[in-house]
């Protein structure tokens, strides 16, 4: 039974009020992080054994993916179909989208290959916003501060100069695209503040910013002369006889065929890996969210960073437990929601880096005082009707989709608090990358979450938005305006014997496939099983 007070107590005691007062803090942020974060966690931590960051820290979970033998061989290529093309993009969000669009409107031939549908990603779960220095008492030099000071100093700077510079433009690019935005009585941009900032610089669309950004991305791609592939991930990159990226091996779903796409230059955009459940937490990711792309781009070569550091957001919902890990967005901190524990007492400044207010929680339910679920689970509340108390009608205006959310808890967050608890978010570190979105293997470019360098150790909430549309155009001009005019001679799937021989070499297990393509509870069986999502009867004969 885990130790902190029962549920109804707890809810029976909750009294909504206006103000509360934050009691003295005893802890810093740092001895926050080091002492409850899941980050630090004993034995969550392991060196790397083979590949090009053989003996870094990576956590043990992402380590046997990043480890394990690849899904195919040779054979399996034998009259496989080939397309060749310009740029192939693997991935259908916001920063494969981006990409994508960028490279065809230049000229250059594209081809989009995403696991499943166009849009199916993280991008659509991002509620919050994006970060962009418009105000006037805001500047890109407190934003690009702000970045710094929120990844702990951990970051990339000329990656994050070209963040904040772009921030505007952005903005922009995507109201040309069709995106709205919540808009004042005079048509001026709102903007809120995120966590650990110190200007009020998130410019938004109620509380689903992300759904509307994909919303216009999907149209635009769709409209195209960009050719999609839906239900195709990825299971091997091309290399040629230089080593450089030629191409990828893609496994219908649809067809349950091998097919290979020959590329002057290829674009990963694959996510995260929320679904893998680090240190079994609840995810706020998207089904597909299983670090294809890092595996891939790691085997062929791909300098790695920071694959020891991920972002729990502190407020993801713990109940009803079907729903678990859940996001609740950020901004319904910005907007002076408390954070109380099972005692009805405030614990930490709300708005202060995501990773420290998450250490915070996880410190409130250790020493007993969270709230508990029968059957399992546990959180703290998150004082929405204070809120409502404070401005009535803030969350019909401003937060449809949390209403949505409370309807199907058959919770009013208008009347009742959430209760909730991290939930595994983002990965921070990823594929080094250069201004240009280049890896350190010619040919292969990576943008958006599969990256690292930009976000330090914590990421600032709405900079991921941000960041997949900045560099994500970045990204798809510098693969269609830098291909080669030639084609590869020769493309092949060679490296892997380099992957084995290492794998040997080191005593590591070679029943483990990868990429994991999707999470181990969907008990799929193999590729052919997949059948457009809706797993085949297996008939025994």
């Amino acid at each position: 039974m885990t130790n902190g007070i029962p549920y109804a107590t707890a809810l029976e005691q909750y009294e909504p009020k206006a103000e509360r007062p934050l009691p003295d803090q005893e802890m810093s942020g740092e001895e926050l992080r080091r002492a409850y974060h899941p980050d630090h966690y004993a034995d969550s931590i392991v060196e790397l054994n083979v590949g090009t960051n053989k003996g870094d820290a990576c956590h043990r979970q992402l380590a046997d993916i990043l480890q394990a033998d690849a899904r195919i061989d040779e054979a399996d290529l034998a009259g496989a179909p080939i397309v060749e093309t310009d740029v192939l993009v693997i991935g259908g969000g916001g920063a494969g989208c981006a990409a994508a669009l960028t490279a065809s409107r230049g000229g250059a031939s594209v081809i989009l290959a995403t696991k499943l549908r166009i849009g199916d990603s993280n991008t659509v779960m991002a509620e919050g916003g994006i970060q962009a220095s418009i105000e006037k008492d805001d500047t890109p030099q407190m934003h690009y501060d702000d970045t710094l000071k929120g990844g702990h100093q951990n970051v990339n700077k000329d990656l994050v100069a070209k963040l904040v510079m772009n921030g505007p433009d952005v903005v922009r690019w995507l109201i040309q695209q069709g995106m709205q935005f919540d808009l004042d009585k005079y048509g001026d941009l709102l903007t809120r503040r995120a966590g650990g900032t110190s200007a009020d610089r998130i410019v938004y669309y109620r509380d689903y910013t992300g759904l509307e950004m994909m919303r216009v991305l999907q149209e635009a791609v769709r409209t195209s002369r960009i050719d999609v592939w839906d239900y195709s991930p990825a299971v091997e990159l091309l290399s040629d006889e230089l080593g450089h990226c030629a191409g990828a091996v893609i496994s219908s779903l649809e067809d349950n065929r091998y097919k290979l796409i020959k590329a002057k230059s290829v674009i990963i955009a694959t996510g995260g890996i929320g679904r893998l459940h680090l240190n079994k937490f609840p995810t706020s990711n998207h089904f597909g969210a299983t670090g294809d792309g890092l595996v891939l781009a790691y085997r062929l070569g791909a300098r790695l960073q920071d694959v020891d550091s991920f972002q729990y957001h502190p407020s993801g919902l713990a109940y009803p437990q079907h729903l678990a890990g859940t996001l609740i967005t950020e901004a319904v901190r910005s907007a002076g929601a408390y954070l109380l524990n099972g005692n009805g007492d405030r614990f930490i400044e709300e708005l202060q880096p995501r990773d420290q207010v998450a250490a915070a929680i996880l410190r409130e339910c250790a020493e007993g005082r969270g709230v508990t679920v029968d059957g399992g689970g546990q959180g703290i509340w998150l004082d929405t009707p204070g809120v409502e108390l404070r401005e009535p009608g803030i969350f019909d205006a401003r937060f449809p989709k949390l209403i949505e959310l409370g309807k199907k808890s058959n919770i009013d967050p208008r009347k009742q608090p959430l209760l909730i608890y991290p939930t595994l978010h983002y990965q921070n570190g990823g594929v080094v990358i250069d201004e240009n979105c280049q890896s350190s293997v010619p040919g292969l470019y990576c943008v958006g979450e599969v990256c690292g360098g930009i976000h330090g150790r914590n990421r600032l909430m709405g900079n991921a938005l941000l960041e997949i549309i900045a560099f994500g155009r970045i990204a798809g001009n510098h693969a269609m305006e830098t291909a080669p005019s030639h084609k590869h001679k020769k493309s092949s799937i060679e490296h892997l014997s380099q992957l084995r021989r290492e794998l040997t070499l080191a005593n590591m297990p070679m029943d483990k496939q990868g990429p994991a393509l999707f999470p181990s509870y969907a008990k799929f069986e193999n590729d052919s099983d997949y059948g457009g999502l809706h797993k085949t009867t297996q008939v025994e004969s």
